[in-house]
């Protein structure tokens, strides 16, 4: 179709292009794939936590507040994170290669399952019940039949004089790689993802616009879907930026002229698709991750490949000859394609 439609259009040509992309998920540097988190539990049965991830607008927060929650059987409502101190939890490693969730959703866990733990130990004892009969869920600590509230097992475990704080430790087991000698495990597991991408140039200026884009990623069971289509969907379109509009020049002294909005071109909200369709591979992650789920960071970036591509196409329709369009396809690159493709 439109091969179709470029033969019938003597200006503006079309073209359509579906990128895959693996991404390795870890540190590189094996000594950075751990996290630590303090965990504390009140006796009105709030919940505060601090771990070694930084917030930036990416959903951490939020994601590991519900891990807390679901270990203590609470809304996320009771859970409060504090910034990122390292008077509190020290030796961090930055919120860096896509494992904030990984690392520290894990670290928060086994503080949490520490203190839950210890609560089970004394209202079994309690109730002359097995351990196995206590369980955390809808605001309760269920002891055999009987419902207790949370908050009213927290006082009970404060009154018994159990603690109410833990700090938990994880790193990411079964990684080891050499670089030097290219073998080994660097990677703890691979994100998956797939872009569909159809665009349109404008042959007499090189401009051009992204029509429409699929995606389907694997964030395997995801903690929660609406901030993974949200990454998606954002790195998408910075990947797109980095392919297209984000040039680098310097002058003939040296200095860096792309050095502000003004001049270094990030894509705006405009240059999304007009056509916006995001679904996530709904299954569980092979690896023992936080809940079986996958990190959403870095890999939607390198779906925005499938754009270049679809312009490489759309360039390639323009004539013979190879365009060999460059990247960053800037509007100027693009026209000096369509001129190659010319011959």
């Amino acid at each position: 179709a439109i091969a179709d439609w470029n033969a019938a259009q003597p200006v503006l040509k079309r073209g359509i292009a579906l990128t895959p992309v693996k991404f390795g998920i870890s540190f590189t540097l094996t000594h950075l794939n751990q996290a630590g988190a303090l965990v504390h539990v009140y006796q009105d049965g709030s919940i505060h936590i601090n771990h070694g991830g930084t917030e930036m607008g990416q959903g951490l927060f939020q994601k590991v507040a519900q891990v807390a929650a679901d270990r203590f059987g609470v809304a996320p409502e009771m859970v409060r994170i504090t910034a990122t101190d390292t008077a509190k939890v020290p030796n961090t490693s930055a919120t860096a290669a896509s494992s904030g969730s990984d690392l520290n959703g894990m670290a928060v866990k086994a503080a949490c399952d520490t203190i839950r733990d210890r609560m089970a130990a004394l209202l079994a004892e309690e109730h002359q019940a097995d351990l196995a009969e206590v369980r955390f869920a809808a605001g309760h600590v269920h002891v055999g039949a009987e419902a207790i509230p949370f908050a009213e097992a927290v006082q009970r475990a404060y009154l018994g004089r159990v603690s109410l704080s833990a700090t938990g430790v994880y790193k990411t087991p079964d990684i080891e790689g050499d670089r030097i000698a290219g073998r080994g495990r660097p990677f703890f597991y691979f994100a998956q993802g797939v872009a569909c991408s159809e665009v349109v140039i404008d042959t007499l200026t090189g401009e051009n616009r992204i029509l429409r884009t699929d995606i389907l990623h694997d964030c395997g069971a995801s903690l929660n879907p609406a901030l993974d289509i949200g990454q998606i969907e954002g790195g998408f379109v910075q990947g797109a930026g980095w392919l297209t509009t984000e040039e680098l020049v310097w002058d003939g002294a040296g200095r860096l002229r792309t050095h502000a909005p003004s001049t270094y071109k990030i894509p705006a909200c405009s240059d999304r698709p007009d056509v916006f369709n995001v679904a996530l591979w709904d299954a569980p992650n092979p690896a023992d991750t936080i809940y079986r789920s996958k990190a959403v960071g870095e890999p939607p970036l390198m779906l925005g490949v499938a754009v270049f591509s679809a312009l490489a196409e759309a360039v390639a329709a323009c004539g013979p000859d190879y365009p060999d369009l460059q990247a960053p396809a800037t509007a100027e690159a693009v026209l000096a394609a369509i001129g190659r493709a010319r011959g």
